[in-house]
Formats: structure tokens, C-alpha cells, sequence
């Protein structure tokens, strides 16, 4: 058959073999930041983005994929303190707040005042409204989790941060309390096995279930 005679995407090369020709992949299309970086306001209409996003000092924060200890953590410090709270404060996991026009993160898990929750369709909070912030520190998020959204949620006045930590395949929360003569955070305390505090709530937990299911069985 002569090679003119095809029709479509293929062709026959000079040793009778056909081959297929695949059109070539576009090119992939990035979200260019406008002059002075994106803002608080246009990070729910950018189009394409990866869950999770954050946004930090104007710029995106694409996170890695979440390891089982990152998603347990959450899990669990999620809704145990859903069931200890006062009746004027909710729980939520991986939820975004406001903290100023050019820094929106996502918080692991985030205690805010129950009057904050206006619409179901809501996709983020004031940081005036939050109590406590807590982050999971995973790989890719430990210079994030241990030096930059403390400084941030500082700032805002948050009055609880907590950093929960893989150690060795066990959970280690970092406790820390807004000081108001300086602004800043100051540690109140290192969790191993277990966290008992009484601020912003009493908190009594056992750190050791934020474990495999298989392992909590033998231990």
C-alpha cells in the first residue's frame, strides 16, 4: 500500500512498518502571579489548584501527598477535641484562615468560636476567630510548621499553637502559648505519650493511639 494512500495519524516508514503518530502533550499551563503576588480574596477562584493549596507571603503552597502518620494525627487530635470542646467552639481539620491579605494556610486541625461558622458554604476563617492552631509537621513542612506559621499565627494573635511530630513512629506535641508582653509563642510544655493541659480547654489524650491499627492490637 502506498504510504500516501493513509489517512489519520499514522504512516509507513520505508521498512513496511506503521507507525502511529501521537500528538505532542501541551505544554503545561502555571498560574502566573500578578505584581505583588495573590492575595487572601483570589485563592478560592484560581483555577486548577491541587487540595491543599496554601497561600504564604503571596505565593502558592503546593503540599506533598499525606503520609499515614500525617493523616492519623489529624484524624484523631480532630475529633477528640470535637468531643471535649465547649459547646461555644468547633472543630475542623485542613481549613484555611485568614491571618492578612497575603497569607492564607491551611491549618491541620483549627479550634475557632462557634460564631465564626456562618455559612455552610464557607471556606475559611479570620484568625481573630481562632483559639488554638495545630499542624502536623510532615517532610516537606517542617521549616513551615516550626519557624514561619508561628510567627504568622503570632502575629494574628492566636492565642494556642500546638505541633504534634512523628518521633520515632510516635506522636510528640509541642505545646506552645501566646505571651502577651512579647507577642510571641513560648513553650508550655512537651507531650510524649500522653497530653494533659487545661488551656484553651482541659485536654486529657493518649498519644499512643495515633498509631497502625495493627500496632496498637499487639502493644
Amino acid at each position: 500500500m502506498p504510504a500516501d494512500t493513509l489517512d489519520g495519524p499514522a504512516r509507513l516508514l520505508r521498512t513496511g512498518a506503521l507507525t502511529s503518530i501521537e500528538p505532542e502533550a501541551p505544554e503545561p499551563r502555571w498560574a502566573v502571579p500578578p505584581v505583588g503576588g495573590w492575595t487572601a480574596d483570589g485563592l478560592d477562584t484560581l483555577p486548577n489548584l491541587p487540595p491543599h493549596t496554601e497561600l504564604i507571603d503571596g505565593s502558592l503552597v503546593l503540599v506533598s501527598p499525606r503520609a499515614v502518620f500525617h493523616e492519623r494525627a489529624i484524624d484523631y487530635l480532630k475529633w477528640q477535641l470535637q468531643s471535649l470542646a465547649p459547646l461555644d467552639l468547633d472543630v475542623f481539620r485542613e481549613f484555611t484562615i485568614d491571618v492578612d491579605f497575603q497569607n492564607r494556610p491551611e491549618l491541620d486541625v483549627v479550634v475557632v468560636r462557634a460564631d465564626a461558622v456562618e455559612s455552610l458554604r464557607q471556606t475559611r476563617f479570620p484568625a481573630s476567630s481562632v483559639l488554638l492552631a495545630v499542624e502536623v509537621v510532615s517532610d516537606e513542612s517542617v521549616t513551615r510548621d516550626r519557624e514561619t506559621k508561628p510567627v504568622k499565627y503570632a502575629r494574628a494573635r492566636i492565642p494556642h499553637y500546638r505541633r504534634v511530630e512523628n518521633q520515632d513512629g510516635r506522636a510528640v506535641v509541642h505545646v506552645f502559648e501566646l505571651e502577651p508582653a512579647t507577642g510571641a509563642y513560648t513553650s508550655t510544655g512537651i507531650f510524649h505519650d500522653r497530653m494533659k493541659v487545661s488551656t484553651p480547654f482541659a485536654v486529657d489524650l493518649d498519644l499512643t493511639a495515633i498509631v497502625s491499627r495493627r500496632r496498637a492490637h499487639t502493644e
